[in-house]
């Protein structure tokens, strides 16, 4: 297994012991989180010599923690009250137990597409919790920038204690719960492929499988604080990268060359690159949009439906290798 570059926050000024969080360390550490987005980037570090950098438990869990964790429901209903895209708990018809799925949203939160993919997984048979991220914590978007401590360690956090609450309810099978997560969700589901990132956030166990829909695999390097990888090079569960090679807001590029490394050292990764597709290629209420994104790259968004077929065939196909069902 790859060894990781471990960096402590406390040589560059951020706070490494468990005493209360001042105003000013909280202001500091959302700053650093922000420029995420300013200052992440693919620095010259793929290849074989690519190793991840990570930060220090205590870092990441008082990073996750700026935010409170969420209200989970505790109310299973069925899809056909699903009327609008929102946080909910939906089962299938029958007892079960039932394998589950965790969907964690892009970076404007809750969509139609998501929807679509929670109609999608009941169909085969699938409890689905729909996490919404932003909209408890009056939080509209997160593509500029990390919001009210919604940011990418929050997001692993979310899909973690997602998990944990699927696995207390009786009609879901424990050991088959995975997470699905789309453009900054996916991202959010890299951290909670690592189980450096599953323990510092205070779980015990993660996921059976994670599928990344086109995220982003970049080094960030917030200012004044220690560069942390997406993608760590502690991959223990079954990992699956979908990314297109017209995607301009999280290239492609940037996640094939270390999951290259990862998957020459041994590791349950896999990927596949669709030719022509753009990010959100499965988001039809984004079709033919453009904007300039943080990073200041054009990105435009073309829904493809035939990927999106190919896509929804992939993941289940994955799905069922990664966690069988039990005979």
């Amino acid at each position: 297994m790859l060894n990781a570059v471990r960096v402590s926050g406390s040589r560059n000024g951020f706070p490494g012991s468990a005493r209360p969080r001042s105003r000013r360390t909280l202001v500091g550490l959302l700053a650093a989180l922000a420029a995420v987005w300013c200052g992440g980037g693919a620095a010259a570090i793929d290849g074989p010599e690519w190793k991840a950098a990570v930060w220090e438990p205590e870092a990441i869990y008082r990073g996750a923690t700026i935010a409170q964790d969420l209200v989970l429901p505790e109310a299973a209903e069925t899809v056909d009250r699903l009327a609008s895209p929102r946080m909910a708990l939906i089962r299938p018809d029958g007892t079960g137990p039932f394998p589950a799925i965790v969907l964690l949203h892009q970076c404007a939160g809750l969509n139609q597409a998501i929807a679509v993919w929670a109609r999608t997984a009941i169909s085969r048979g699938y409890v689905v919790l729909l996490v919404d991220s932003l909209k408890s914590r009056n939080v509209k978007s997160v593509c500029f920038g990390p919001q009210n401590g919604v940011n990418f360690f929050r997001g692993a956090r979310d899909a973690l204690q997602a998990a944990e609450h699927l696995r207390r309810q009786t009609y879901v099978e424990r050991t088959r719960i995975a997470l699905v997560g789309f453009s900054w969700g996916a991202m959010a589901g890299l951290l909670a492929a690592s189980p450096h990132y599953v323990g510092a956030l205070k779980f015990d166990s993660g996921f059976a499988a994670v599928a990344s829909f086109y995220p982003g695999c970049f080094r960030v390097t917030p200012k004044e604080r220690p560069p942390f990888d997406l993608l760590n090079s502690d991959v223990s569960r079954p990992l699956l990268v979908l990314m297109g090679d017209a995607d301009t807001e999280t290239p492609a590029s940037e996640c094939i060359n270390r999951l290259e490394v990862l998957k020459r050292s041994g590791l349950p990764v896999e990927w596949h690159l669709y030719p022509d597709a753009t990010h959100c290629w499965d988001c039809q209420q984004l079709h033919g949009f453009s904007k300039i994104d943080i990073r200041g790259h054009h990105v435009e968004y073309h829904f493809r439906p035939d990927l999106t077929e190919d896509s929804r065939d992939r993941l289940f196909e994955f799905l069922d290798r990664a966690m069988p069902r039990r005979q």
